[in-house]
């Protein structure tokens, strides 16, 4: 069974050590109860954004702004799952890993929840709209006849 350290610091000292006015790295050894959670967490979600954005674009292929859609996902998320590998691998301050990880999580809400829904609104009338002038417009042209074709008479 795992067992982890209990927090016995206050909030801010586990961003500013206070005996030496520095930042605390963000390490297994400084923090044991949240850097391998967090570090198995951040490798999953890398590649899984390569994985899903591979898997919905051939799905989306033409549909372009759900593909703009995706491509804003992949490259919000690469940056944002790499940058915080390479905090934890290079031992950066926890307040730049606690701040890398608010500002990323932002990024992604905005970016699927208020950057593009007004776009696929927009796309889902266009293509709508095409599709009701795509259906009128055949029957009408049912209804006429061509000139190569003769009658048969009884």
């Amino acid at each position: 069974m795992l067992t982890f350290a209990p927090v016995k610091e206050w909030f801010f000292n586990y961003f500013i050590d206070p005996e030496t006015g520095k930042g605390v790295p963000f390490t297994d050894k400084n923090f044991p109860d949240i850097w391998w959670p967090i570090m198995i967490a951040v490798g999953v979600f890398f590649i899984g954004t390569i994985i899903l954005y591979n898997v919905r674009v051939r799905q989306l292929h033409r549909f372009e702004v759900l593909r703009n859609l995706q491509e804003w996902l992949l490259w919000s998320g690469l940056i944002f799952f790499g940058l915080l590998l390479v905090e934890g691998i290079f031992e950066f301050y926890f307040l730049f890993v606690f701040v890398t990880i608010i500002v990323g999580c932002a990024v992604l809400v905005w970016i699927r929840f208020f950057r593009f829904p007004p776009l696929i609104t927009a796309y889902n009338e266009q293509l709508r709209r095409q599709r009701s002038f795509g259906q009128t417009r055949k029957s009408a042209e049912a209804t006429i006849r061509r000139r190569g074709r003769t009658q048969r008479r009884r």
